[in-house]
């Protein structure tokens, strides 16, 4: 009995510390430090909430520019069925799938180089990617340009300044928040 009770002592203390005070602590901390972070980097618009910078839309306009296809359940980037299609690079479905978008945004893309981004084809693993590489936006800018009667200069500059680059080059590569970019054209109105 008398090694036992040491035994439970230290068991109830370091529930209490690592079950209880560090993840209040990290809470704290989190909303203090990183406030709009921790609580979804949320969307307000006129008191409403729209979405989430890190989530991304279904924007399928000629007039926006469009994100990774998303193979979520029941609708695309929905959050509450995150998940890929599943399906092994070998499956035939799989070339099939992305041969008829490759075709479809050919058609949508006409003035664009007929070699299409492999990320506009193709979903993700968690199907809410909110963000492309600067080149597979580049390759939209003819058809939101024509679309939104702008300027592909205007239009580049517009991606350029909503380009978000790494800390440091060799940590990652930069991408641009495609709800971001379509907020700001929007707002262009």
């Amino acid at each position: 009995m008398a090694m036992l009770r040491p035994a439970l002592v230290i068991l109830v203390f370091l529930t209490l510390v690592t079950g209880g005070l560090y993840p209040l602590v990290t809470t704290a901390l989190g909303q203090w430090w990183f406030n709009d972070q921790a609580n979804g980097s949320l969307i307000r618009e006129d008191n409403t909430i729209r979405g989430s910078l890190l989530i991304g839309q279904n924007f399928d306009a000629a007039g926006y520019f469009h994100g990774r296809p998303s193979a979520t359940a029941n609708s695309p980037y929905n959050p509450e069925a995150s998940g890929g299609s599943n399906l092994a690079a070998s499956n035939p479905e799989l070339d099939k799938e992305v041969a008829a978008r490759v075709e479809q945004l050919r058609k949508a893309n006409p003035q664009a180089d007929s070699a299409v981004p492999v990320e506009l084809v193709t979903t993700s693993a968690s199907g809410l990617d909110y963000s492309l590489s600067p080149q597979a936006v580049a390759w939209q800018i003819p058809r939101v340009a024509a679309a939104r009667q702008m300027s592909v200069d205007a239009l580049s500059k517009l991606v350029a300044e909503h380009t978000q680059k790494p800390l440091v080059s060799i940590i990652g590569l930069p991408v641009v928040n495609i709800v971001e970019l379509n907020m700001a054209l929007d707002a262009l109105k």
